[in-house]
């Protein structure tokens, strides 16, 4: 029996949902996701809703930590982590799997384990593999408990640049050039693997995109501007995943368009424009969250250009089955036609996020985001849908 059918005693029906705010992780982009968490804390309006911080340290222990979204800053150019924000170096929270209990357990070693109460929701904001590529949704799927955002197939998919791009294919929407290099092809013949994509840039032209196949907030890429940066490139690529990419140039506008499910289906927000970063070769990390590069909403475009990125956006938001939210990434070349680059089924979520600024100008604010998407998740049953 899933817990949604179980009968409700009279202090459920009572209290208030609890939803429990998952984040950090451990993913490379740990300390964005704590960020992006305390920015969700802020926004929970705690009338409606009981709060439940749960923050995955690095090495992936799952610990109990202190409400206290002042403490999950960027502070002088260094990100937060959950380590510092832990109530015990050692102590862990459980989540039961079994579908007919959302117990939440605390233990500690030595210490009887203690009952946290049940969690009616979970919102995750981990970004990166082991968090939005549908592992924590597995867990959360077998646990029967609703979460915010995207299901399993559709959080690996839009977790792997290869596969994304081969599911935008088969469903018509244009991608530019790529190659992807698995790790057995480059551990067994790395000099075969610099032939590949070097006869790639002949064809295509220099700079490439080397990039980790399953990252995000930009981390891990390098702009290669001739052969010589080809082996430091790949390096820093598998520093972060075994398998990379490698992308040629496209010449044109960086255009973003946010997604949200609403109760009649997904709705497109006003489209962003991401200008040239001039202190900067591209739109990386450091320009993202450390030096706020800041985008244009909305974007410059023509009536026409908008609604054709916003039905674009519907159309990647669908063909990989989404739920919930996604941030879609195209370029405006240069013939006027948009290229999709990628979807973010866990975009970043801060105030000064692109997502959470498209929806703000297109009538949404984030605190009525943030209670939308708890909403839909209450809303939408756990398990084949």
């Amino acid at each position: 029996m899933s817990s949604e059918n179980l009968p409700q005693s009279p202090e459920q029906q009572l209290r208030k949902p609890r939803v429990a705010v998952v984040f950090g992780g451990r993913s490379s982009e740990h300390g964005i996701s704590v960020v992006t968490a305390g920015a969700v804390l802020n926004a929970i309006d705690r009338t409606k809703y009981d709060v439940l911080p749960i923050g995955i340290t690095t090495d992936g222990r799952w610990a109990l930590t202190a409400d206290e979204p002042e403490r999950m800053a960027i502070a002088n150019r260094t990100m937060p982590d959950v380590a510092q924000l832990a109530e015990s170096e050692e102590g862990g929270v459980v989540l039961s799997v079994d579908p007919g209990s959302r117990e939440v357990v605390y233990t500690e070693p030595g210490a009887v384990p203690k009952a946290l109460g049940e969690v009616d929701v979970v919102f995750p904001v981990l970004h990166g593999p082991y968090g939005e590529d549908g592992t924590l949704q597995g867990l959360l799927e077998l646990s029967g408990v609703p979460y915010v955002g995207a299901g399993v197939l559709a959080s690996a998919v839009g977790q792997d640049k290869e596969y994304m791009k081969r599911v935008f294919t088969s469903f018509g929407l244009a991608v530019g050039p790529y190659l992807v290099v698995r790790p057995r092809e480059w551990e067994s013949d790395p000099a075969a693997v610099r032939k590949r994509i070097t006869a790639f840039a002949d064809e295509q032209g220099w700079p490439l995109f080397i990039k980790p196949a399953r990252a995000g907030s930009s981390i891990g890429i390098t702009k290669v501007e001739d052969a010589s940066g080809l082996d430091a490139a790949i390096e820093e690529a598998r520093r972060h995943d075994p398998k990379f990419l490698v992308e040629s140039l496209l010449r044109g506008r960086e255009i973003e368009c946010g997604v949200l499910e609403f109760e009649d289906g997904p709705r497109a927000s006003v489209p962003a424009e991401i200008p040239p970063v001039t202190a900067h070769d591209f739109y990386d990390f450091e320009a993202k969250y450390i030096d706020a590069a800041s985008g244009i909403v909305p974007a410059p475009l023509t009536e026409e250009q908008t609604a054709e990125v916003q039905r674009l956006a519907v159309e990647a938001f669908d063909a990989c089955s989404c739920e919930g939210l996604v941030r879609a990434d195209f370029f405006l070349t240069e013939d006027g036609g948009f290229v999709i680059n990628e979807i973010n089924t866990l975009p970043g979520f801060t105030p000064i996020s692109m997502y959470p600024r498209m929806w703000q100008e297109s009538g949404v604010s984030y605190q009525q985001l943030v209670d939308r998407l708890i909403q839909a998740a209450l809303n939408r049953p756990t398990g084949l849908r």
